[in-house]
């Protein structure tokens, strides 16, 4: 194990090389894409007789499922019951090709064919066209949309969609169609079943009187279906060796449900020239619509509207079913091949007259119960949808509209969000709580359209004000370890320490308890943390720390600058002098008049004020260094440093002196390359210095310009270089005395040029690891001398800032306002305090 000191930098990206790396593997790239368009390639070699039996058991019980349902949801697609079997039967036979989910059943959806069912009737009602027509010019157009996203891989627009949206549409889809089925659950003919469910729900009471017998059907079916599920979930608690026996009994309970309410209802009609209920008729065999599809523009003109919807439902639905139970099942979908799988089986599907199908829940737990062991498992139930199409359609002549309401209404029903869901929903985010019941309620007055446009436009607002009003917080520290040493203040390098039980001063003993040492460890929590609070302390005089949960782009950034001036405009002292006259006080000064006292005008003035002036004084500290936290910070982008350019130059003049920006847990390298750019890398007369990055209005020749030595953005005044010059032998002795081995190194020369290099000091090993490379760098060449001439920190004058704490092993940056934590970050922040209180 490596046990000398790493120094962190990274190598420059060079765009060219990348650009030329990428060309060379375009060919791979091209390889891999094509195979993953048909993903059959990676297994069907694989097959076997196992997984033959497996898939035929798992088709067969979803084909079961699959008819019943598909002839309800294409009911409520306003379409004839054989269309909901097209769709069935396409979405089936085609997803083995393209899919990469071996659970995944395609086929007509609840949510789906209320969307259909309802852009169907609005555009049906001028009788300009029919409803087949409308169906499959959703699903020709919605299927090209759809491959279209998933062939350039555009799949990652959908997940700007949250879960509870999604929920929300659902739960308000389901809703509105079980109160689209109670009518026909009760035998009620005269109630408009397109309208709103607002409206269908007070018909229905309104009518209510006028059930008929179908009200029989309705129920004993619906109290059928919830028994033999209720009771084969006990029995499989109780008896659990039985479980396939269990669950393949309560599998069949809608085919025999059919089966039953079938022969009843056609033992009724013997003899009847009407059937006292209403029941399904004739059901064309074969594939009556099977035909190319006409493209009427005028038609998509009028489906348009609705066209995002159903890609968004399309997707949504399908995606998030194979997500989920390539979670529960252990293997790994493709979530843009999954888009086109849904594509080719809604553009292939619109010749044989299907309208828009995707991915459906209930009988893809279905398939993932009955032991699927590849996506062929799709071909058997398409086979078994294809033998009703052609051989049981008599039978399907006295199918009870109300036995398929109760089948609708039991499928839908488990897509409703619960109290549970509700309330979870609420501690987590009460945002995202309010899109849900916004979307179930948009859904439940007006369409599912505006619904699903409702939920997501709310979501993509709440995303955007997160981004644009960031939380943030002033920090402190809380010390978390009791130190049995404590830094000597009069040590510059940091190897001086002394025991707390040992022989020492009053003042130095006061100091260490009181966390002013340099062993001492600390968190860093906001200052106002709710449980915390009264453990924080503020961190060194004149240091403040900042933290931001969220990326500093062009949004946010103005917001950020604001909180961090108004808050140091509130917390630390102005650099300007008090004013001498009310005439120069600012409307928003709360400084009282300064003014000279009469015994010695050599005095500094006193500061004279009124009883409630004085009240409002608050003596505040001044800033020496900010911390920013950048551990949350993924992008920053022009605008970001820009901000902070600009941020850092109001700041200066505020105060009156320059102030020093240090930088923790910087997250990549990308953001501490624009830091360096924006010159954050070199301050304090270290580095060229940066006022404009990227102006928004350039600065002309003629025009006014920014004078780097104009008192307000000096590094400092000519009183201070004077100040310092007097202080620079004192400090060159001290540093003598207490590191002779650093400065005895140093030539005279070489002092005055101020060319301190890690390899130059004996005590410190140093190793330098690049980005891309694993073998460490020697510190000693002379071309790493000038890269690491900033890591014992120095000024432009030669004098010593601070040393990099060795001993805690952690990576230093070559620039000495990058820290790889907080702890390091305030400890370099603190020495700017102490360097300018020994100045004054």
């Amino acid at each position: 194990m490596y046990s000398g000191q790493i120094l962190l930098d990274y190598e420059p990206v060079s765009y060219t090389k990348e650009l030329k790396r990428f060309a060379q593997k375009i060919p791979h790239y091209m390889k891999r894409y094509v195979s993953n368009l048909l993903p059959i390639v990676y297994w069907i070699h694989r097959y076997n007789l196992t997984w033959l039996v497996s898939d035929i058991i798992a088709g067969v019980t979803v084909g079961i499922v699959a008819v019943p349902q598909g002839m309800g949801y294409a009911k409520i697609a306003n379409l004839p019951p054989q269309y909901g079997l097209y769709s069935s039967f396409v979405g089936l036979c085609l997803y083995f090709l393209f899919g990469t989910s071996k659970d995944i059943s395609i086929g007509p959806t609840a949510v789906m064919s209320l969307l259909v069912g309802q852009t169907v009737a609005r555009v049906t009602a001028t009788g300009e066209y029919t409803a087949p027509q409308v169906a499959t010019t959703l699903a020709l157009f919605g299927g090209f949309i759809t491959l279209f996203l998933g062939l350039v891989r555009l799949g990652i627009l959908v997940d700007f969609i949250p879960g509870p949206a999604i929920a929300g549409f659902m739960t308000g889809s389901s809703i509105t169609i079980s109160i689209g089925q109670w009518p026909k659950l009760f035998g009620i003919s005269n109630i408009n079943t397109h309208d709103s469910a607002y409206l269908i729900f007070g018909n229905f009471f309104k009518h209510l009187p006028e059930t008929r017998l179908d009200v029989a059907f309705g129920l004993v079916g619906l109290l059928w279906l919830y028994s033999v599920r209720w009771g084969t979930a006990r029995l499989t608690k109780r008896y659990p060796k039985y479980e396939k026996v269990f669950f393949f009994a309560n599998i069949m309970r809608n085919g025999v449900l059919v089966i039953f309410s079938t022969l009843i209802a056609f033992l009724i009609n013997i003899g009847r020239s009407t059937s006292p209920i209403s029941i399904l008729k004739s059901v064309p065999s074969g594939f009556t619509a099977m035909n190319v599809p006409h493209v009427d523009t005028n038609l998509l003109s009028q489906v348009s509207s609705t066209l995002p919807s159903v890609v968004i439902i399309l997707i949504l639905e399908h995606v998030a079913i194979a997500k989920s139970f390539g979670r529960i099942n252990n293997y790994k979908i493709d979530a843009d091949q999954e888009i086109i799988a849904i594509g080719v089986a809604n553009v292939i599907g619109t010749f044989f007259g299907a309208y828009p199908n995707t991915g459906s829940f209930s009988r893809t737990a279905i398939t993932a119960r009955s032991g699927a062991r590849s996506p062929l498992n799709g071909v058997f139930a398409a086979l078994v949808v294809l033998l009703c199409l052609y051989v049981l359609t008599p039978a399907f002549y006295y199918i009870p509209d109300a036995t398929l309401s109760a089948i609708i209404i039991h499928a839908v029903a488990d897509l409703v969000s619960g109290p549970t869901f509700l309330s979870q929903l609420f501690r987590v985010s009460p945002f995202e709580l309010f899109t849900f019941i916004a979307a179930v309620l948009i859904t439940f007055f007006t369409t599912v359209e505006y619904g699903i446009y409702v939920s997501v436009a709310l979501s993509i607002i709440f995303m955007l004000l997160r981004i644009a009003r960031p939380r943030y917080a002033v920090l402190g520290r809380i010390p978390v370890q009791p130190s049995t040493t404590y830094y000597n203040l009069n040590d510059v390098g940091g190897d001086k320490k002394q025991g707390l039980n040992d022989d020492s001063t009053d003042s130095n003993l006061t100091a260490a308890q009181n966390g002013d040492h340099e062993d001492a460890r600390y968190i860093y929590v906001r200052q106002d943390h709710q449980t915390l609070s009264h453990l924080v302390e503020p961190p060194p005089d004149g240091v403040v720390i900042f933290r931001f949960d969220e990326s500093l782009t062009y949004p946010n950034a103005g917001f950020i600058s604001d909180k961090i001036m108004h808050y140091i405009q509130d917390n630390f002292d102005s650099g300007a002098p008090a004013p001498r006259t009310k005439g120069e006080q600012a409307w928003n000064d709360r400084r009282p008049i300064a003014k000279k006292s009469k015994r010695s005008q050599e005095e500094k003035p006193e500061q004279t004020c009124t009883d409630d002036d004085c009240a409002s004084i608050i003596r505040l500290s001044s800033l020496r260094a900010i911390v920013l936290d950048c551990s949350a910070i993924n992008h920053l982008d022009s605008t970001g440093v820009q901000t902070l350019l600009d941020l850092k130059l109001s700041i200066n003049r505020y105060v009156g002196h320059e102030v020093e920006w240090h930088f923790a847990s910087v997250a990549t390298p990308a953001i501490r390359n624009v830091l360096i750019t924006g010159g954050f890398g070199s301050q304090a007369g270290r580095g060229p210095r940066t006022g404009e990055l990227l102006p928004v209005v350039p600065v002309h020749q003629d025009g006014p310009r920014c004078d780097l030595n104009n008192k307000d953005e000096m590094v400092s005044s000519h009183h201070e270089q004077q100040r310092r010059a007097k202080r620079s032998a004192d400090e060159e002795a001290s540093l003598t005395s207490e590191r002779p081995d650093l400065v005895s190194s140093l030539s005279t020369d070489e002092r005055s040029e101020v060319d301190l290099s890690i390899s130059k000091a004996p005590s410190i090993t140093v190793s330098i690891h690049y980005q891309n490379e694993d073998t460490p760098h020697s510190a000693a060449s002379v071309s790493n001398c000038s890269r690491m001439s900033y890591v014992i920190n120095l000024d432009r004058h030669g004098q010593v800032e601070y040393y990099p704490r060795l001993d805690r092993g952690l990576p230093i940056d070559r620039y000495p306002f990058f820290h790889w934590d907080l702890e390091d970050a305030v400890r370099a922040a603190s020495y700017a305090q102490k360097k300018n209180s020994s100045s004054s």
